[in-house]
């Protein structure tokens, strides 16, 4: 009875982690995402969908958090393409 308890106990534990997990993940894109429109852009924009996408895929309850990392993730990348294409060069000048 206390085995099958503690697998229970630990198997709760183990979800309840990486639940918590995947929502700091959600917040982290959203936060590099927006971020990564200012500096940087290069780096932030993939890690911020990388990060998005794998909190979605845990099963975040941040979904709305992890979908506005993975679109300003997006937005970074279209931010540099059009950066590059305009200014023939990888960084700002103003």
């Amino acid at each position: 009875m206390q085995l099958t308890a503690a697998r229970q106990q630990t198997a709760t534990t183990t979800a309840r982690g990486r639940g918590r997990d995947a929502d700091g993940m959600a917040v982290a894109s959203f936060i590099l995402g927006l971020l990564g429109l200012l500096v940087l852009n290069l780096f932030l924009g993939p890690i911020a969908i990388v990060l998005a996408a794998l909190s979605l895929k845990r099963g975040t309850t941040r979904r709305g958090r992890a979908y506005l990392g993975l679109g300003l993730g997006i937005a970074d990348l279209v931010v540099l393409a059009t950066l590059t294409q305009t200014t023939n060069t990888v960084s700002w000048s103003f």
